[in-house]
């Protein structure tokens, strides 16, 4: 089955219902849960999700909607060799640097996130949830 990693903004769209970003991230993940493909986060992505979120649903619904959200979403751990590798990346951001080393080690070959400027040193695809439905004719 192909493996995706999803980066925070696209869970924070779907979980937020950020407009006009929602209805992508909405329907990337009912296709995951429909078993057309795996998506895979990292637990730095759960973190910050949940920071945010708790800001503005309080801790127990911020833990609700995340434990909502575990039941398609596969966590993937991040490693000493992750943080060496981002440590030592030319990534202007370090976040997205743990995001694309853990996505690499685990063998996942595209990124997705609304964020493509960060990930300019890429080398495996990232797209943004829309650009990823378009290119895969599933919109």
């Amino acid at each position: 089955m192909n493996k995706y990693f999803v980066d925070t903004d696209v869970i924070l769209d779907l979980l937020s219902q950020r407009v006009p970003h929602f209805h992508f991230s909405a329907v990337l993940f009912s296709l995951a849960e429909m078993g057309k493909f795996e998506l895979y986060t990292s637990p730095t992505v759960m973190v910050n999700t949940f920071y945010i979120l708790r800001k503005n649903l309080g801790n127990e619904n911020a833990k609700n909607a995340l434990r909502k959200l575990r039941i398609i979403l596969h966590v993937i751990d991040s490693s000493e060799k992750v943080l060496d590798l981002a440590l030592n990346s030319n990534f202007n951001d370090f976040e997205d640097a743990i995001q694309y080393y853990t996505a690499l080690d685990a063998d996942i070959q595209t990124i997705i996130t609304r964020n493509l400027m960060g990930y300019k040193t890429a080398d495996i695809l990232v797209q943004t949830p829309e650009m990823f439905l378009v290119t895969n004719g599933l919109i």
